[in-house]
């Protein structure tokens, strides 16, 4: 009669059927608080809805007394019959008042239920911010492991390009000094010079003989007419390539901008191919007159 009271406050609040059999079940008729805390626990699964079918050899109905000992079983026996007295005596309003206060129940466990919903649901939250947060501090870390390692190879760039120039300009020093011991102590210039002289012009010999041989010149004078339209005169070794001519013109009157060289007579542009081969080879030897022209960008 007990479980059936349970069953019928159930049913009485609304419950359905299938559903407060389960709980009054599950429960082991343990009072009708018991049984609404598993409804609401369970109430999202997915066979609350099934007929329930009770285990073989158990009714709904049936109690653990009623597999005891008859001394056992005769007081709950009695209480239950009192209790069954007691439910039979109720009047609509006693009726009333149980479900309201069962369902009064019932909200304060679901409010229970929804608050503790909420404050797992903020802690949850919490987690993913706090690993979106780790997150981002690793992707920032790796983006600033990633700039210094971008600044360092810049700065090892740089280096690289000053040490290069540095080393043309020791070769060049190294050159002028050879060239100055070789032609006893003449210096080289490098700042602006006039052009070189014309040498008188000599008339041949009334008797003049078989032609000389064609002397073989280790040395080459550079004229270079720079924009600007002043020049620069120097002294270069005859299988030095181009690319020293180039370089001497950068350092000491480009002012950073992009050239080319050229003869005016007969016109050449001399090209990057050009940069890597001998003066000599060029026809440049023992003088020759360059022009610094602006290069063309495509």
């Amino acid at each position: 009669m007990a479980e059936c009271t349970t069953l019928d406050s159930l049913l009485e609040m609304g419950f359905d059927r299938n559903r407060a059999e389960r709980a009054v079940a599950h429960t082991g008729n343990q009072g009708i608080e018991r049984a609404m805390d598993w409804l609401m626990e369970h109430e999202n699964d997915p066979d609350i809805d099934e007929p329930y079918v009770p285990p073989a050899g158990n009714t709904l109905g049936s109690t653990e007394e009623q597999i005891q000992s008859p001394t056992e079983t005769s007081e709950p026996i009695e209480g239950v019959e009192q209790e069954g007295d007691a439910k039979h005596s109720m009047t609509e309003e006693e009726k009333k008042e149980q479900v309201k206060r069962l369902e009064e129940l019932m909200k304060a466990r679901q409010e229970e239920r929804r608050e503790r919903e909420r404050q797992e649901e903020i802690e949850r939250e919490k987690q993913r911010r706090k690993q979106g947060q780790e997150l981002l501090q690793v992707k920032q870390k790796l983006q600033e492991d990633e700039m210094k390692k971008l600044a360092d190879q810049r700065r090892r760039e740089k280096m690289e390009d000053r040490l290069a120039k540095q080393r043309v300009k020791d070769k060049i020093a190294r050159d002028r000094e050879e060239r100055a011991r070789k032609f006893g102590g003449g210096s080289s210039s490098t700042g602006l010079s006039s052009p070189p002289s014309e040498a008188p012009i000599q008339s041949p010999p009334e008797n003049q003989g078989a032609p000389p041989a064609k002397k073989d010149y280790d040395d080459c004078r550079i004229q270079v007419r720079l924009l600007d339209g002043s020049t620069l005169s120097t002294v270069f070794k005859a299988q030095e390539p181009l690319a020293a001519v180039r370089v001497y013109v950068q350092m000491n009157g480009a002012n950073g901008q992009d050239f080319n060289l050229i003869t005016p007579y007969p016109r050449r542009v001399y090209t990057d191919l050009d940069m890597e081969k001998p003066l000599r080879e060029l026809g440049l030897v023992p003088s020759a007159v360059l022009v610094v022209t602006k290069k063309e960008i495509n």
